[in-house]
């Protein structure tokens, strides 16, 4: 499938800002199913210096500086993207949890690929002893990766309510595991949470869905904003496994990934830091259309 994607984040400022520098990541990954095509970004007031590189995760992170005084600030990102995967299905055999747990452990690299980066708590992912023994009722002993993580996701999705005003991307884990409620940047947050205090390597995906459905199937939640999912090493042999908990499924062609790392705080689309003004209005657009 191929996709053309626009992201359009806009600032309003209360007061003339005179000095902003941002960092955004908004280019698709290549790779692992994806192949990007084409990606420009267009902002205005102009930057008065643009320079790219790769983060430690292999993100493309695109600084910018803008020096002139402005009001509002707009960033326009279109990419095209090709995508084809296809995920294992959720009740297929896989190997059982716990010798997943030790591969990840006995890991030698400390690469961005390593699972052994993705065990251990992160800036907005803690390791919660009630999210631990909640995810710990999906995983028996001697279960099946796959099978216990599809069991969580579904859990998640069921007894979890997706409600774009109860939260925040400050709003603690702990309040959104104790309300039940949130948006998909939270699911994903309460899973990889509760994936790593069982030991397991979960990591933090950010990215599209499609905003069409197929014929007779009901829009997915969080279509028009981006999305986040959750990517599960399941062994050498079946690799990064990425579980979508917001909408109860193994994530395929629906699915576009921007970059995958600990948590949101690494992946954030745009952020940065202004001079000037001390209120804001934040405004994000975001379109996915299927082209073939």
């Amino acid at each position: 499938m191929i996709y053309d994607i626009r992201h359009v984040t806009t600032y309003e400022y209360e007061s003339a800002v005179s000095f902003a520098r941002c960092t955004l990541r908004l280019e698709p990954k290549n790779g692992d199913g994806q192949e990007l095509i084409s990606h420009r970004v267009e902002i205005r007031p102009r930057p008065s210096e643009r320079y790219v590189r790769r983060d430690f995760f292999g993100t493309l992170t695109e600084s910018i500086v803008i020096e002139t005084a402005h009001r509002n600030l707009r960033i326009d990102s279109r990419s095209r993207v090709s995508v084809s995967r296809k995920p294992p299905a959720r009740d297929a055999a896989s190997p059982a949890w716990e010798s997943i747990r030790d591969l990840a452990f006995e890991a030698t690299s400390l690469g961005p690929s390593s699972p052994v980066g993705y065990v251990f708590a992160s800036p907005l992912v803690p390791v919660l002893r009630p999210v631990s023994a909640y995810a710990a009722l999906s995983f028996a002993p001697g279960a099946g990766i796959l099978a216990g993580a599809a069991d969580l996701m579904h859990r998640i999705r069921t007894e979890f309510r997706y409600d774009p005003k109860a939260t925040v991307i400050s709003t603690p884990l702990d309040e959104v595991f104790d309300k039940r409620h949130g948006v998909c940047q939270d699911f994903a947050h309460v899973m990889i949470a509760g994936l790593r205090g069982l030991g397991l390597p979960a990591a933090y995906v950010s990215g599209y869905l499609r905003t069409i459905p197929p014929a007779g199937q009901p829009r997915l939640q969080g279509a028009d904003a981006t999305h986040a999912w959750v990517s599960l090493w399941c062994g050498a042999e079946l690799g990064w496994v990425d579980f979508d908990p917001t909408n109860d499924l193994l994530v395929a062609n629906d699915h576009i990934v921007l970059a995958v790392a600990r948590d949101f705080s690494d992946v954030s689309p745009v952020d940065g830091i202004i001079v000037g003004s001390r209120k804001q209005k934040l405004g994000v657009a975001v379109d996915v259309l299927l082209v073939e």
